[in-house]
């Protein structure tokens, strides 16, 4: 992929010309030990090893780069466990062995050159703010190494992009072009979060093989290249934004072909990655200890898994409207309190669908700091009402100094395994780490 350099190349007489203001070097390294709740095996042994260097100019330009090395033994969650192939070359981890990769994450020139802020390489672009689950927040795609578990920050891909923003009267506009043409990265079979549920997986009736087909990932620069726009403003207490994105949907399409071979009846599952157009924004308001805020997208097209009886491929393809609402509330010192509501609405036919056409996901999170800041517990529930299904979460960290960090936690799934979180029921388990970080 060559664009990206040549952007990064356009940029650099802009700062190469200038004296470095100073540096700024971090490292933070991370290890986590997860054991099961039922039967006490260890599920992950992992470390991160995460540095960071930022050059400063005196012309007030800046040089971001960062990388994160993983060492992660268990069978299930180790880098040899992931597809790769849904990676573009120059954003793809480097492996190193089957338990130990190194990842570039961030190398990007931000700075101002004519009221216009520039952020040029590969990074991070954060348009939705949910707690738990993306509305907005479709830019990067993501890893699904533990399913939703990781930290958004951690779970992203960073994107070799051009990001400009800019006043546009009493507007700020950003516009995105993403060359980098990656997408979400999944776990393989037999990874520990492996898909399993109906509405994400075909199911093949018994008896008849399975012929999977490799998925070819959008490769060309500019004709498969992604591309948004944003405009935000303050206006009588809000925050708002209108949201615009032309983009490959990151997740490929399971297309099914059943059929008779040799051996008998198969399915030739080809998975395929198809283009949307995705319109939507955001608001926010604070009154007082509240704050009500809430994000929506249309996607104009989504193809759903479906009954191949009602559906010869086995997809139906519709429009989506997804939606989040929130409230917000820190009435008591030191306590946050927030629930939100999300919808995912089909829109239009889809017959056949092999989820309901109307999702909805209710969320409680609690948080509470305790001892001048230094303890911090926390509760996060997710239940999904249409199965009956749900994910629960509780972390408890103490900050020993200001470089060091320890936590204790569990995460807890519940529900049938048809469902989005049921379908992970085996993998409760309770978890300890720390993190050091050194300037």
């Amino acid at each position: 992929m060559r664009v990206p350099r040549l952007a990064l190349a356009g940029l650099l007489p802009a700062v190469a010309l200038s004296h470095a203001a100073g540096d700024e070097f971090f490292v933070a390294l991370r290890g986590q030990w997860a054991v099961a709740i039922d039967g006490g095996e260890t599920q992950s042994l992992e470390m991160d090893l995460e540095p960071e260097w930022v050059r400063r100019f005196d012309n007030g330009w800046r040089l971001t780069v960062s990388g994160r090395l993983r060492v992660q033994n268990q069978a299930g969650l180790r880098p040899g466990d992931m597809q790769t192939a849904g990676y573009s070359p120059l954003t793809r981890p480097w492996r190193i062995s089957d338990t130990a990769e190194f990842t570039p994450r961030e190398f990007y020139l931000q700075g101002e050159r004519g009221g216009t802020y520039l952020t040029l390489g590969k990074q991070q672009i954060v348009w939705g703010k949910a707690d738990g689950l993306k509305v907005l927040d479709r830019v990067n795609p993501q890893s699904f190494r533990e399913f939703i578990l990781e930290d958004f920050e951690d779970s992203r891909i960073p994107l070799w992009a051009v990001n400009v923003e800019r006043p546009l009267g009493d507007w700020d506009a950003q516009l995105v072009w993403l060359p980098d043409t990656s997408v979400h990265a999944l776990p393989g079979r037999g990874a520990r979060y492996a898909f399993s549920a109906p509405m994400l997986v075909p199911s093949v009736p018994p008896g008849m093989r399975v012929d999977p087909r490799e998925a070819r990932r959008p490769g060309r620069v500019i004709a498969d290249s992604d591309i948004g726009l944003r405009l935000s403003r303050f206006w009588n207490g809000w925050d708002i934004s209108l949201n615009y994105l032309y983009q490959y949907d990151d997740f490929p399409v399971l297309y099914q072909q059943p059929g008779v071979s040799e051996t008998g009846p198969r399915v030739t599952i080809t998975p395929r990655y198809e283009r949307t157009h995705v319109l939507g924004g955001s608001f926010s308001n604070a009154f007082g200890d509240w704050v009500l805020r809430g994000e929506a997208a249309w996607f104009s097209d989504r193809y759903f898994l479906a009954d191949l009886a009602r559906q010869t491929n086995g997809i139906a393809q519709a429009g989506e409207l997804s939606s989040v609402l929130g409230l917000d509330w820190s009435g008591i010192r030191d306590s946050f309190v927030s629930v939100q509501l999300f919808q995912s609405r089909v829109l239009g036919g889809a017959e056949g669908m092999l989820r309901d056409r109307i999702e909805t996901t209710l969320t409680l999170l609690l948080r509470r700091d305790f001892n001048n800041d230094t303890l911090h517990a926390q509760t996060l529930w997710l239940a999904g009402t249409n199965r009956g299904d749900g994910l629960l979460r509780f972390k408890l960290s103490y900050d020993w100094r200001d470089e060091l960090r320890v936590w204790l936690g569990a995460d807890v799934f519940y529900g049938d395994s048809e469902g989005l979180y049921g379908q992970f029921d085996n993998n409760d388990r309770v978890l300890v780490g720390v993190e050091v970080g050194v300037n």
